[in-house]
């Protein structure tokens, strides 16, 4: 869920355009999605002082600020492809942790200007399923990565998604979010297909944790911030392309989001698993 880039496949072609955009709105949107998720997500993730960590595909920076709270005395390097996506997240940062130990790269995930074995651990969120080779990337972590270092990756499976009132409109709605991304050359259902991923790009102890969510009445923080401002709102992001490709009819569309906005109401129900994995890059045998 977090853009790898602004521009377009043509120019970076393992990567597709970010089907949500690049508005104030979005950058809102993925804040609210990290800071929501930050406990869920990054709990366990925790970098030793001085250890070289490099977190690829860093968006507006809504997880890098929670990386860096979490590792104070670690050196971070933040790279994205987006220029624009770049500058939010230095400017976020900045504000937060004025102190924080980051350098800031504008590059392509597939050809990295790092020198091999570079890291201690890489990090990646919501990168993956942007990108038409998922597999190849891992790779070319993989070379920047010091033998015995770790790969931390977390993906959301909107396949994951199920719901109280159930609606075969709200499924319809889901389901056109991820056939726009799918058509774009990317997968909203990456999250089930980490450990295959992994270890076809040669990681070694791999280990896949699933991390559910689940918001009713009695979570009104999960209801506001993952319901309503996260997972809702990505879909909506997407009403104007699903029109213009047919996928459904404008009643139809608006009687899907009716029954989304459905489940953050009082009697509502609302589930969604996101996938962490954290792999090896094996020691020369």
């Amino acid at each position: 869920m977090t853009p790898p880039a602004e521009t377009a496949a043509t120019a970076y072609t393992g990567h597709v355009d970010y089907v949500h955009g690049y508005s104030a709105h979005e950058t809102r949107r993925l804040g609210d999605q990290a800071d929501t998720l930050a406990e869920l997500l990054h709990a366990d993730t925790a970098y030793p002082a001085g250890s070289r960590v490099l977190e690829a595909g860093c968006g507006v920076g809504a997880q890098t600020v929670h990386l860096i709270g979490a590792s104070p005395g670690a050196h971070f390097t933040a790279v994205d492809i987006s220029a624009t996506s770049l500058a939010r997240a230095r400017a976020r940062v900045t504000a937060e942790f004025p102190a924080a130990r980051v350098t800031w790269h504008q590059a392509d995930l597939f050809e990295l200007p790092f020198k091999d074995a570079e890291f201690d651990h890489v990090f990646v969120c919501f990168v993956l399923e942007h990108l038409v080779a998922p597999g190849e990337a891992l790779m070319a972590l993989r070379r920047v990565l010091r033998p015995g270092g770790t790969l931390t990756v977390i993906e959301g499976d909107h396949g994951s998604a199920f719901f109280h009132p159930d609606s075969a409109y709200a499924h319809a709605a889901i389901d056109c979010q991820v056939r726009l991304q799918h058509t774009a050359g990317g997968n909203a259902l990456v999250g089930r297909q980490l450990h295959p991923l992994l270890s076809a790009a040669g990681y070694e102890r791999i280990a896949v944790r699933p991390r559910p969510v689940y918001a009713d009445r009695s979570h009104p923080a999960l209801v506001d911030g993952f319901t309503r401002n996260t997972f809702i709102a990505m879909i909506e992001s997407v009403r104007e392309d699903a029109q213009s490709a047919g996928l459904m009819s404008p009643a139809d569309w608006d009687r899907g989001l009716a029954d989304l906005h459905r489940t953050a109401d009082d009697d509502g129900t609302f589930h969604y698993t996101f996938f962490k994995a954290v792999a090896v890059n094996p020691r020369p045998s």
